[in-house]
């Protein structure tokens, strides 16, 4: 069941990534919301960089080569956001997209460090901020989805594959490894919000077609 569960969780993650990679050059957008795409940008960049020379989290390496190469497709998806993004800035703030959206990244980057430092362990480190950011990611997913008029960016692929991605480490931290209830509590809050946001696509989908993929 554990490897089971970390197969799952990295195999849907790769495709989340590849999707929005996908959808946002084909759809001229970005599909990951600014926040959402900085802490998670900061959190694989932190732990890459760990995992190779310092091993404060000491993860496994196969985990250590994962993150290494979503670190990778983030750098992707963020070249999406400012390439594309500044459309969706209002007006009177278009001057300041560039600014905004570095000043952005730096914020996650030092949120993401003030967990990596305030714990010893870095294991901790490394799941706590994870599921404080897929809670705050969830929120963000379904708040761009009623605030965009259509789906550009989207498919069923990132909604479906967000949700397992996060319910089975979930499992696996909440309920296998220990009981958990912080990453209980934040996973269901995960869960809940993805729910929603696939069941948002589907009504949408029965205006404007959704992408698979």
């Amino acid at each position: 069941m554990y490897n089971f569960l970390i197969i799952v969780s990295g195999a849907c993650w790769t495709l989340v990534y590849l999707s929005l990679i996908y959808r946002g050059f084909k759809d001229k957008t970005y599909g990951m919301p600014l926040f959402a795409l900085g802490l998670n940008f900061a959190w694989e960049v932190l732990y890459s960089v760990d995992g190779l020379f310092i091993h404060k989290a000491s993860m496994l390496p196969a985990q250590n080569v994962a993150n290494i190469i979503w670190a990778c497709f983030d750098i992707l998806i963020v070249v999406t956001f400012f390439r594309y993004g500044k459309k969706y800035f209002p007006e009177t703030g278009k001057k300041y997209f560039v600014p905004f959206g570095i000043l952005a990244i730096l914020t996650c980057i030092a949120l993401q460090l003030a967990f990596y430092l305030h714990f010893d362990n870095g294991i901790q480190a490394s799941q706590y901020s994870a599921f404080a950011q897929n809670a705050a990611m969830s929120i963000m997913f379904l708040y761009m989805l009623f605030q965009r008029k259509g789906t550009e960016g989207q498919s069923f692929t990132v909604a479906i594959a967000k949700c397992l991605g996060t319910l089975a480490p979930t499992i696996l931290g909440g309920f296998i490894e220990s009981t958990n209830i912080y990453i209980i509590l934040t996973g269901m809050v995960c869960l809940v919000f993805d729910i929603i946001y696939i069941i948002g696509l589907l009504q949408k989908n029965k205006t404007s077609k959704v992408a698979v993929f």
